[in-house]
């Protein structure tokens, strides 16, 4: 599971990898040049004051005698202040540069992690967005993103300072003095132990963290989008005694993380001076009895602390890989989720309005059918009303037509071509659907409207708005067209945001168009306006119109009538009317085409 993880993370670095090999390459120099000073140090406290002999590679000892050797060395032990400074300077240098290149390429890598997240999202299919939260998705694409940024751009490049470190400091210890070296490490394997046991917990309490702010995000995402519905209902002291618990319920593991990381440094911290002062005891011996200088004693005493801070900070380093872990994981299951597109048909052909439906049923769940053997022709051209009790399946069978779902049996054809070899994205880009609760986005309402057609002409766009009987409504806005709509247009009454959805898929100009209770927010006398309009413009297109007053839908080509998924009647108004049926009884309770107008949603199905 975790080389999985690590393969994961890796991939992720793709397009930035030559940044981060720099990064350590640069790591390495610098952490070359940081364990330089403790044997300057050395031979000036040995060579230069001791009167020892250097003890340096043949030619490091043949260039300082070629220079002037002890002599001008004791006699400008600046030279050695210098040397210390240089190597610093160097060592800053080659730190700087590692920061640069690992912040730049983590910054990359999170860019495109996130925009790799986002397409996915947007192809995902539809009910895998009604299944999931929004404010985990949210959190996985925001919060978990930023975990594995902050991972790659300090504590990667890190986990190979450590390794550098360690590794050339103890070849360097094993070369001076064996025993003092081993003495050196005696309780290395202790703190790397407690590390290991550390990150596993770590890591299973970091998996409880995110899934605690993730919930809290999903409450305070709910209630922001639903402020309406909230005010409406005097339910602010219970939400804010929801989110109170979520938040809660989030400190308190927070807390828990953060009492394990105090944890982990105080005990490590605890070892790590033991083995200090081990190094101390016995190499202040050794340099006391003779068994090597005080020079050579005083690079073990430094060494040490170069080893140790490496080993301990590992556990720091485990601690943000197991974060990074959870957070690939969390990321991972978004982009292993097959998208819509995947292995779906590729077809482009011309869609003229010619519809079939051949026997399609539909199930969102296995033995509960919403739509059973559903079979209806639909000449190019033709308005078609769909009439139907809540939950009879009408929008189920217009969202077959986007294929928002797939059939679970039967087939729907276009011109005779089977809808599943037909591209999902040329289909839908030909059929355009209205919502009973149209979505805006926080733009401008001219904007809004050209997301339809973002090349649209003034006149397009006007021939549009005056269609949907919106022209008048835009008149009496200050700002016209460039009128600000507000997150999911809540500047705008309810029947304003349905005729601006309209005019928005008129835009369009596709040769198929559903209105699925689009106009149910308008008044009778501008539904009849929208109505006759779209009668005047229809231009070939074939229109399905979903609606419960028997005033829109009378006027129709065709009327289909469904029950629990069915179709029991179909027909023009006239030919339903002198039928005992669904139909007649809802136009009897509507008062007659002239009548007031209802809604089936309230008629007592006993009475139906």
């Amino acid at each position: 599971m975790k080389n999985s993880r690590l393969a994961a993370l890796f991939a992720y670095m793709k397009g930035s990898r030559l940044e981060y090999l720099a990064a350590i390459l640069a790591t390495m120099v610098a952490t070359f040049f940081a364990l330089l000073d403790p044997l300057i140090i050395r031979a000036t406290v040995d060579y230069v004051l001791a009167g020892k002999p250097l003890e340096a590679p043949a030619r490091v000892v043949a260039l300082v005698e070629s220079l002037g050797g002890r002599t001008l060395l004791s006699r400008n032990l600046w030279i050695a202040g210098l040397a210390l400074v240089g190597v610093n300077a160097f060592g800053g240098l080659f730190l700087y540069l590692r920061g640069r290149l690992s912040s730049s390429a983590a910054e990359k890598t999170a860019e495109r992690l996130r925009n790799r997240l986002y397409v996915h999202l947007l192809d995902l299919p539809y009910a895998y967005h009604l299944k999931t939260d929004t404010g985990d998705l949210m959190q996985r694409t925001t919060s978990d993103v930023e975990t594995i940024r902050r991972f790659l751009a300090t504590q990667f490049v890190e986990m190979g300072r450590a390794i550098f470190m360690v590794a050339l400091s103890s070849a360097i210890m094993f070369s001076l003095d064996p025993g003092m070296a081993l003495v050196s490490m005696v309780l290395i394997p202790a703190v790397l132990t407690y590390s290991y046991f550390y990150f596993g917990k770590i890591q299973r309490t970091f998996l409880k963290v995110d899934e605690a702010e993730s919930r809290m995000t999903s409450v305070l995402q709910e209630n922001l989008s639903g402020i309406r519905v909230v005010r409406a209902f005097a339910r602010e002291e219970h939400e804010m005694g929801r989110f109170d618990e979520k938040n809660r319920d989030y400190t308190k593991t927070t807390v828990g993380m953060i009492d394990l990381f105090g944890w982990y440094w105080s005990v490590s911290g605890l070892i790590c001076f033991a083995q200090i002062l081990i190094v101390l005891v016995v190499g202040g011996y050794g340099a006391a009895t003779g068994r090597f200088s005080l020079g050579t004693m005083v690079v073990f005493f430094a060494y040490t602390g170069r080893l140790l801070w490496p080993v301990r900070d590992m556990g720091r380093i485990l601690t943000e890989l197991g974060k990074t872990f959870v957070a690939v994981k969390r990321t991972g299951e978004i982009l292993h989720e097959a998208d819509e597109f995947s292995g779906m048909g590729s077809l482009e052909p011309e869609v003229t309005g010619n519809i079939e439906f051949r026997r399609v049923s539909l199930e969102y769940e296995p033995g509960k059918p919403v739509l059973s053997d559903v079979s209806l022709t639909v000449r190019p051209g033709e308005t078609i009303a769909i009439l139907g009790k809540t939950g009879s399946g009408k929008s189920s069978l217009m969202h077959l037509l986007v294929r928002l779902y797939e059939p679970t049996s039967g087939t729907i054809l276009f011109d005779g071509i089977d809808a599943r070899s037909i591209s999902k994205r040329w289909l839908r880009d030909r059929v355009s659907i209205v919502l009973q609760e149209p979505f805006l986005f926080s733009k401008t309402l001219k904007e809004n409207l050209m997301v339809a057609k973002p090349d649209a002409m003034d006149e397009e766009l006007d021939e549009a708005v005056r269609t949907s009987a919106l022209h008048k409504v835009i008149s009496t806005f200050e700002k016209g067209y460039e009128t600000p709509v507000g997150e999911e247009g809540v500047t705008l009454s309810g029947g304003q945001r349905q005729r601006v959805a309209i005019a928005r898929s008129l835009l369009k100009k596709a040769p198929v168009l559903i209105l699925d209770d689009s106009l149910s927010a308008v008044d009778t006398e501008t539904d009849a306006r929208i109505r006759a309009a779209l009668s005047e413009r229809r231009d070939g297109c074939t229109t399905f119109v979903i609606a419960h007053r028997i005033s829109t839908l009378a006027e129709a080509d065709r009327i289909v009538v469904l029950d629990r998924g069915r179709i029991v009647q179909q027909g023009t108004h006239e030919e339903l009317l002198v039928q005992d049926g669904l139909y007649r009884r809802i136009w009897e309770l509507q008062g007659g085409i002239e009548g007031i107008g209802g809604d089936i949603d309230y008629v007592d199905e006993k009475v139906v």
